[in-house]
């Protein structure tokens, strides 16, 4: 990562790109490097852009009308799996979150959201850190439990019980350092089991092993 961080804002509304721009332009590592009005708009940017210019991270809005921002996030993620998406939206729908998270989307945001917290999560999101807020959260256990209750799920078996442990905390968006105080071990060993969870789950970043805590049926019992 550059020290400046390459930003393109997908939405819309012109007054909110203006506002989001003028808000994300405040901060001296942030640099709006492309603006688009829907998904097909954006995805049209990015192919004309060259490869050391494209976008670090993309804030985009989840509704638009010709083409959506849970569809474009899947053929970002797709066709650049380097650059991370943050969806914003005005309302918090559960399917909408779970839908959001499965694309791609690194994060979910409220455009309510103030400008210091919405820059807090674009940095974080850029370092690989997880920030999701508790109603996002929240969210995205209803939808899942929901998706659960209708399709049916298995006990995932081939975890251990301190394997079950850290993914639970995982799912409720503990870092490696909150979990080892949690749970007494070192934070070498809270590497190890998120390394072995990864690989056992078939997933490849810490969302995703929320994602699949919460398809288990797993709500804080370990032993599930």
């Amino acid at each position: 990562m550059t020290d400046q961080m390459k930003i393109m804002i997908v939405d819309d509304h012109d007054m909110v790109r203006l506002g989001l721009k003028t808000y994300l332009s405040l901060e001296g590592d942030f640099v709006i490097t492309g603006e688009a009005a829907n998904g097909r708009d954006a995805l049209t940017r990015l192919k004309e852009t060259s490869e050391e210019n494209l976008p670090d991270l993309i804030l985009m809005d989840l509704m638009m009308p010709i083409m959506d921002g849970v569809e474009t996030t899947r053929e970002v993620t797709r066709l650049y799996p380097t650059i991370k998406v943050i969806l914003l939206t005005s309302f918090l729908e559960d399917e909408k979150v779970l839908q959001a998270v499965e694309a791609g989307a690194v994060t979910y945001v409220l455009k309510t959201v103030s400008s210091d917290e919405l820059a807090h999560v674009v940095r974080s999101s850029l370092r690989g850190l997880q920030v999701m807020n508790a109603e996002v959260s929240q969210a995205l256990t209803r939808g899942l439990r929901q998706r659960s209750t209708q399709s049916g799920q298995d006990n995932g078996e081939g975890l251990t019980s301190r394997e079950k442990e850290v993914l639970l905390l995982i799912a409720d968006g503990k870092s490696n350092k909150d979990i080892s105080e949690e749970l007494h071990i070192s934070i070498k060993t809270v590497k190890t089991h998120v390394s072995n969870l990864l690989m056992k789950c078939e997933v490849e970043d810490r969302t995703q092993l929320a994602i699949y805590a919460h398809r288990k049926g797993w709500s804080g019992n370990p032993d599930a």
